[in-house]
Order: structure tokens, then C-alpha cells, then sequence
């Protein structure tokens, strides 16, 4: 074949350039981020601009599910995530008295043992919170169902005691776990299609109390106080339905807040006393449900 003259063989090598150029063009196309669906772009859904809509998704999911499941009311339960089974506290114990004796005289193994010390002193509260979820459990999900069904925030101590009492008798129950910085995993007594992981406090709160019948609290630290303050905030101004909100193991709340004295300063009316009620038997917190609720 005769080679082609210069004019040509120029023309063909540039469509042969353009060609390639463009193949890796189109695949560029193909793997560039805006021509994902919208709801496959996980790096676009995460970008700050996002926020209000990954809210909306984290109410409207756990709302959607609960709904499905026919989730109508729930007994939340809130209580310190260090209060574990006796066996577990003993172990904690001895772990730090051994720990101490290596060095007696420093100041912080002997912290460690004194606040191991009153861990297990407060390690009948687990066993109370399995047993006051049971006795929910077994008096309200009957006949299929889904009446004050036993709600955490699904991590462990007492969150892990209460879903147990409702595992325990086969009951379902519900978990309001959130992500956090170092990966707390829900406890493994949850009903599995009732997990729900949060990122956003605000939408975990609101699902708390949106269908609350009831609220549990027992002793536990800065969360727990943050959601018991939060739901007496609610019921004060009148912005969410009334509840009875009672605080498991009257020794513990007395020595932490005095209600009392926050009446007698003036800064809450007489009548705000009465948002709480304590409780120191599981069959005395569901006495108090029952009653309040016509059971």
C-alpha cells in the first residue's frame, strides 16, 4: 500500500489522540463524584451543607421502623453505663487491690480501689433494672402488643440490664444507641430490628421521649443527668405529654440533687417538686406506672 501523504497521516494521528482523550474523559465522567445518584454519595450526604437533611433522615428512619413494629408507647430506662453485674465489680475490686498493693502510697491507685469500692455498692442496681424490664415487659406486650416497650440507650450497664430483663422473657425491646468517639457497641440484648445508631444527641432525644409512657432513672453521671434534665425541662414548660419520671434509689438522687433547696432558692416553683417521684423496688417503679396510667 502506498504510506499516506503527510496531510493525511497528520489527520490520522490527531483523531487517534483525540480518541484516547476522549476515552479518558468519558471514564473521568463515569468516576466522578457528580454523577453518583444522590443517595449513593455518601462524601456529598456527609458534607456540612447536609446536615439538616441527615437529621431529617435520623428522624424519619427510627420513626418509620418503631411504626412498622408498632411501637405505640415506651418505658425509657437511663441509668450509669460503669454500674455492671456484682460478679463484674468484684472483679474490679480485686483488680485495684492488687493494683495498690504494688504501690501503696500512690494516690490514684487508692482512688481507683475507693471508686471500685462504691461501683460494687451500686452493683444491685443492675440487677434491679433487669428485674423492674422484666416486669414491664411481661405485664405489657401480651396479645402482639407494643405497649411500653422497654427503651435504652442501648450501651451497657444499666441500658445493658434493662434490654436484658425484656430479653429475658422474649419481649421486644428497643435500643438508641450513638456514635461516638471511641465506638461504643450496642449491648447484645436488643431486639436486632430496634438498634438504631445516631449521630446527632437532638434526634436521639427526641425519639426518647416522643413516645415515652414512662421515665426510669437510675443512678448514673453526666448523660443521665443530661436526658433526666431535659425531660424535666419539657414537663415544666408543658411541651411534652405528662409522664411520670421517677428516680430509681432515693439514697443516690438525694445526695446528688437537692430539688429542695433549688425550690426553696426560688429558682423552680413548689409545684415543679412534684415532676419527680422516687423509687427504690422494681414492683414499687411499676406500682407507680400502673397507677399513673389506669393499668
Amino acid at each position: 500500500m502506498p504510506e499516506p501523504a503527510p496531510d493525511e497521516f497528520t489527520l490520522d494521528a490527531h483523531h487517534d489522540d483525540l480518541s484516547a482523550d476522549v476515552e479518558r474523559n468519558r471514564q473521568a465522567i463515569l468516576k466522578s463524584p457528580s454523577y453518583k445518584l444522590a443517595e449513593y454519595d455518601v462524601d456529598f450526604l456527609k458534607r456540612r451543607e447536609q446536615r439538616p437533611l441527615r437529621m431529617q433522615l435520623e428522624l424519619q428512619k427510627t420513626e418509620q421502623l418503631l411504626r412498622e413494629h408498632k411501637i405505640e408507647t415506651t418505658v425509657v430506662i437511663f441509668g450509669g453505663t460503669q454500674i455492671v453485674p456484682r460478679e463484674e465489680a468484684e472483679e474490679r475490686v480485686a483488680a485495684a487491690k492488687i493494683d495498690l498493693a504494688e504501690a501503696p502510697e500512690d494516690e490514684q491507685r487508692q482512688r481507683t480501689l475507693k471508686r471500685a469500692e462504691a461501683q460494687l455498692e451500686k452493683s444491685y442496681f443492675y440487677e434491679h433494672a433487669r428485674e423492674f424490664a422484666r416486669i414491664v415487659s411481661t405485664s405489657c406486650q401480651t396479645d402482639g402488643k407494643c405497649e411500653f416497650v422497654v427503651t435504652t440507650g442501648g450501651g451497657p450497664g444499666i441500658m445493658e440490664a434493662a434490654n436484658r430483663g425484656a430479653f429475658d422473657v422474649g419481649a421486644k425491646n428497643v435500643g438508641l444507641n450513638i456514635e461516638l468517639p471511641h465506638e461504643q457497641e450496642p449491648n447484645p440484648y436488643i431486639t436486632p430490628e430496634l438498634c438504631f445508631q445516631f449521630h446527632y444527641f437532638a434526634m436521639r432525644k427526641f425519639h426518647f421521649i416522643l413516645r415515652a409512657a414512662a421515665l426510669v432513672v437510675f443512678p448514673g453521671g453526666y448523660g443521665t443527668l443530661d436526658e433526666l434534665f431535659n425531660t424535666l425541662c419539657l414537663r415544666q414548660t408543658g411541651r411534652m405529654q405528662a409522664i411520670p419520671i421517677i428516680l430509681y434509689g432515693r439514697k443516690y438522687w438525694e445526695s446528688i440533687i437537692n430539688f429542695q433547696q433549688m425550690a426553696d432558692e426560688g429558682v423552680i416553683a413548689d409545684e415543679h417538686l412534684d415532676l419527680v417521684s422516687y423509687a427504690d423496688t422494681p414492683q414499687d417503679a411499676w406500682r407507680q406506672i400502673a397507677e399513673y396510667h389506669g393499668i
